[in-house]
């Protein structure tokens, strides 16, 4: 399926872009989401009018996504759980807890912006995690990790 695409997608391509995607991604994921129109003559004619309102949000948002990566570079994130004697947790700590501490620093961030490449954090220390803000902004945090053995 050909498709306008209304916003910048990772692996995908920029505003206006006219892409060829399968059936089902443009269907139930990015048309919904309000990433991407069908690639209509009608759909673009609708695009160019609206593209320098578009051009601006998208705009708008990367400069409010580069300032809050700013504030949140060599961000020290606290995150407790019960640990054994050997510093194994016995739980893990997930991106959901770590977005949850975030919350109680003031910090709004999704938790599905908080990438952990190797996992759900299991042992106590401390931990270098990238946040992505938007698809160009990406900063590093520090979560450390410390055990409660009682």
């Amino acid at each position: 399926m050909q498709i306008i695409l209304l916003e910048k997608v990772v692996n995908l391509g920029g505003l206006g872009d006219v892409v060829k995607v399968k059936d089902g991604y443009a269907r139930n994921y990015l048309i919904p989401q309000g990433f991407a129109k069908r690639a209509t003559a009608a759909n673009m004619a609708e695009f160019e009018a609206r593209r320098a309102e578009l051009e601006r949000v998208q705009a708008e948002k990367l400069a409010a996504a580069q300032e809050l990566a700013g504030k949140l570079e060599g961000l020290m994130v606290q995150v407790t759980r019960k640990a054994g004697m050997d510093g194994r947790l016995f739980g893990s700590v997930t991106n959901a807890d770590v977005a949850e501490a975030m919350a109680a620093q003031g910090y709004e961030i999704e938790r599905s912006a908080i990438r952990m490449p190797e996992g759900p954090l299991k042992s106590v220390g401390d931990v270098q995690l990238e946040v992505a803000l938007h698809s160009d902004v990406v900063t590093t945090i520090t979560v450390s990790v410390l055990g409660d053995t009682q």
